[in-house]
């Protein structure tokens, strides 16, 4: 959340945020409650369409703001393109690159001025930090970001930045083993009766899977699925052995969560009714635990509902 409102204080009263409509909740929060109050207004668009932010984008458009994939329904932004518009117009270009880390994506490289970590996840891998990245290429953009981090005192504690460097020497190693039981587990899934849906952007039926391969290294280790009623997603969140309940995801632990009940509860009424997020929609965040296991897991829970 620092590395969020930091961005945000890169604007000024009367300035204009566009941002697509799938966003965490304390980003959606801190737009529709917070910001507000210091003048800054905030507008949702479908960024997975990027004619859509061509045409509501206006002279107060400051920032465009994406997550891609996004979080919990993993839908993918064409990143250069939305980049390409954002210059047009003179606005700053923010990627939340949550779900994927530097090692599958690199916004900076598809044109965005500005990408966002939640080092917690990740880049630590561990669950045993809570922190944030800003990364930027532009120096007097960083030494604007640099001076806002000194001036409110949010930089991360030494420790932190200890344990955070120790996570990221194993970053690859986690990632590919992550990843690659993440797309063994979404093909599973895909083929189950009692799976109604399934949002992986490494699945070739996803419909941004073209984009996604074109912009990433792969499909990550995040994904969802819906099983049909919340009762049965309580039921499997609940009863998994190897899958713990966690709002937060990247771990080399694998975590479960009910994306309406936790991460995303957060979210403003009148967002969340437009967003029709699924009461039945579980959220995996996939480790480097034998798939086998992690299988037979999610077998024995889809099996009792």
């Amino acid at each position: 959340m620092n590395p969020i409102a930091t961005v945000t204080h890169l604007l000024k009263a009367g300035d204009e945020i566009l941002a697509d409509w799938d966003l965490y909740g304390g980003a959606s929060r801190l737009f529709g409650k917070v910001l507000n109050r210091s003048g800054i207004a905030i507008r949702y668009v479908d960024a997975s369409d990027p004619g859509n932010i061509a045409t509501q984008i206006t002279p107060a458009t400051r920032l465009i703001y994406v997550e891609s994939p996004t979080n919990p329904f993993l839908r993918v932004i064409d990143l250069e393109a939305v980049a390409a518009i954002a210059h047009q117009h003179g606005a700053l270009f923010c990627v939340d690159n949550s779900t994927m880390s530097p090692y599958l994506q690199n916004p900076l490289d598809l044109g965005a001025d500005i990408v966002l970590h939640s080092a917690t996840k990740f880049l630590c891998g561990h669950s045993d930090v809570t922190g944030g990245v800003i990364v930027v290429k532009d120096e007097e953009l960083a030494n604007e970001i640099y001076f806002l981090q000194n001036a409110e005192g949010s930089a991360l504690g030494p420790f932190d930045c200890f344990l955070l460097l120790r996570g990221l020497k194993t970053l690859k190693l986690r990632m590919d083993a992550q990843q690659k039981n993440a797309e063994i587990i979404a093909k599973f899934l895909s083929q189950h009766p009692k799976v109604s849906s399934v949002y992986y952007p490494g699945l070739p039926d996803h419909p941004r899977y073209a984009v996604q391969q074109r912009q990433a290294r792969g499909g990550g280790a995040v994904l969802s699925f819906t099983v049909g009623s919340p009762e049965s997603a309580k039921l499997i969140a609940e009863s998994s052995e190897l899958f713990r309940i966690s709002v937060s995801f990247g771990s080399v632990n694998s975590t479960i969560s009910i994306p309406l009940k936790m991460s995303h509860a957060s979210i403003p009424l009148e967002l969340r009714a437009s967003r029709a997020l699924p009461e039945d929609l579980l959220r995996l965040s996939v480790g480097i635990e034998d798939s086998e296991d992690l299988i037979k897991d999610l077998t024995s829970q889809l099996e009792a509902i």
